[in-house]
């Protein structure tokens, strides 16, 4: 058994090498095909950083009347947290208003000279509410409209957030539904592909295959070196891949930071190397296997 499968094997190295340039078609296709993969998981992770950092810069805001007593607030903050659509909350009080207020204009001595002249704080207490998916916002504004402590609300922002919150749910869908469709277009346009280039070398062994029938090979004798080679497509193409994302990524890394500053491209890529070669290399033995498997089954009739 072990002498049968170092033969398969042997043959499935010599297949390959003896094909030349149908070798080298199949296996540029495989690549290409892994690129657009490796490329469309590391948009995925782009488009979710950029989600999360536009996502984390909206929020409910709630502000309340001046006499609103402290008390009160806490309590309706504490209401408010019991709602499972609620990241998280955080209170600021008119204290703690005013103070960001005069960091934020420390450069602007016009407002530092009107607030040394106020009497008193003119700044209102709030409370900046956050959801786990920005379509909870609207559970949340619901909750806020229909609770008895709206008496204390003196603004609440959401109406002014309405249009981005919907926006923004309406491009996670899309993205993740357009990810995933094009993968699927993408990978059965590539083991179609490779279907072909690998029908091309059986058909060009189809007198070694007669004579190997003739002489009493097995089907799986047959079968085996053809598997083979599309697992060698698929581990050759799964490393040249990566190491043609690498310098790629690399290069348009400090691009993406300007849009993105929350994302360091080349970072993410060296830390999750093994991780993107190991996705790369199932992938593209998948589409070299699959692809030889149905080949065999429709050509060779064995």
């Amino acid at each position: 058994m072990l002498t049968t499968l170092f033969r398969i094997i042997k043959y499935g190295f010599l297949g390959f090498w003896r094909n030349g340039w149908l070798s080298t078609a199949t296996l540029s296709i495989i690549v290409l095909a892994l690129l657009v993969f490796e490329g469309l998981m590391i948009f995925n992770v782009l488009t979710k950083t950029a989600l999360e950092a536009i996502q984390d810069k909206i929020d409910i805001s709630v502000y309340f009347k001046i006499d609103t007593p402290e008390d009160d607030i806490l309590q309706i903050k504490k209401s408010l947290e019991s709602l499972a659509e609620v990241k998280s909350i955080e209170y600021i009080s008119r204290d703690q208003a005013l103070e960001i207020f005069r960091q934020r204009h420390a450069d602007d001595p016009t407002i530092a000279q009107s607030l040394k002249e106020l009497k008193e704080n003119p700044l209102l207490a709030s409370l900046n509410i956050k959801a786990h998916n920005p379509k909870d916002y609207v559970t949340i504004a619901d909750y806020l409209d229909k609770t008895h402590s709206k008496i204390w609300f003196e603004k609440v922002t959401y109406a002014q957030n309405a249009v981005v919150i919907e926006r923004l749910g309406k491009i996670i869908d899309t993205a993740e539904k357009g990810g995933f469709v094009l993968i699927v277009f993408l990978a059965l346009i590539a083991v179609l592909v490779t279907f072909n280039t690998i029908r091309l070398a059986i058909y060009s062994s189809r007198e070694e295959i007669g004579i190997m029938r003739l002489v009493g090979a097995s089907n799986s004798f047959i079968r085996g070196p053809y598997v083979v080679e599309g697992i060698i497509y698929g581990l050759l193409a799964g490393v040249l891949s990566v190491i043609i994302a690498a310098p790629i990524v690399y290069f348009v890394s400090p691009y993406i930071k300007i849009f993105i500053s929350e994302m360091n491209l080349w970072s993410y890529f060296t830390s999750n190397l093994i991780g993107i070669l190991g996705y790369q290399l199932l992938l593209g033995v998948a589409l070299g296997v699959i692809s030889s498997t149905i080949a065999i089954r429709k050509y060779l009739r064995i």
